[in-house]
């Protein structure tokens, strides 16, 4: 019988990452529930609670798992400390004895010129965002490696196009600096040849109900539940590593790739057609020279010729 597939969801207390988790464990993963918010499931009140309050946490998406027959584990982050990134994926594999997807989808947010987000914030951001997924990527890559280079990596993170700069530079710049480590992390495993990994960005293309959309000003028939997303995932990982190695995609554009043509399911009101609020076009951002590398360096190996 074939070893039980692991994934490490990180950021999934609330929202998205909950479902994600949940959606995942009703798949046949064993689920490794990661974020800050632990708590005592137990006694939990409400139970389930609200998705995306502060009484969701890690441990109560682990008990939703456990209670419909699946498997989970939770283990808290600090997406700040590489510490305890470290030990987050270290813990996964010593539970479960391997990794085969890790899905990073913390993220801080402050949308605000740049003259309004204060130097604080703009680090907080830059931690949680690119920093966290950098460090989890690096603590990740050694188990890969021990799996023969097979395994998948999504990461919440948004295609690369001008108007996401506007009116939120400090938050964009973190977020779009994750999906350019999608997109070279990606040309660094085609040049290595590692053909079973992959490495894909996912982002909404109309708004998902979550903690963030949780405040008077949201119009909630302008939402879509968050299965939407976890479908996307699920289809992600399913698809062969060369269709999705590499690419900045929208849940709903990438679930019509697969064949998904009625997206009423997910509207959050019945009947409603959310707004896309992603452009329908985006920028392909290759260029004529792509392959001309010219003399690449590589300053590892230059660092270990000097040692």
């Amino acid at each position: 019988m074939a070893p039980i597939q692991v994934a490490l969801v990180v950021g999934a207390s609330r929202g998205i990452g909950r479902q994600i988790a949940i959606d995942l464990a009703r798949n046949g993963y064993a689920v490794v529930v990661a974020a800050k918010t632990v708590s005592d499931a137990s006694k939990a009140n409400p139970f389930p609670p609200n998705p995306n309050s502060s009484q969701s946490t890690i441990s109560t998406v682990v008990r939703e798992i456990k209670e419909a027959g699946g498997e989970a584990t939770a283990i808290p982050v600090d997406t700040r400390d590489y510490e305890s990134i470290i030990r987050m994926v270290d813990g996964t594999v010593k539970k479960y004895g391997r990794l085969d997807v890790l899905i990073y989808n913390p993220g801080a947010i402050w949308w605000a010129s740049v003259q309004n987000s204060p130097m604080k914030r703009f680090q907080l951001m830059q931690k949680v965002n690119i920093e966290g997924l950098y460090g989890t990527v690096q603590a990740a890559l050694p188990h890969f490696e021990k799996n023969n280079w097979v395994g998948r990596i999504i990461v919440v993170s948004p295609p690369i196009y001008s108007r996401f700069f506007r009116g939120k530079t400090a938050y964009a710049m973190g977020k779009v600096g994750m999906s350019v480590l999608t997109k070279g992390l990606a040309m660094d495993w085609e040049r290595e040849g590692k053909t079973g990994m992959a490495i894909t960005s996912i982002w909404p293309a109309a708004a998902i109900e979550s903690a963030a959309t949780q405040n008077p000003q949201t119009d909630r028939r302008e939402l879509r539940k968050p299965t939407i997303f976890s479908d996307a995932i699920l289809a992600m990982i399913r698809a062969p590593t060369s269709q999705v190695n590499g690419s900045l995609e929208l849940d709903e554009d990438f679930l019509r790739t697969v064949g998904v043509t009625d997206f009423s399911k997910y509207s959050l009101v019945e009947g409603a057609e959310p707004r896309r609020i992603m452009p329908a076009q985006l920028p392909d951002l290759r260029v004529a020279e792509q392959d001309d590398e010219g003399r690449r360096m590589d300053s590892s190996k230059l660092r270990a010729a000097k040692i």
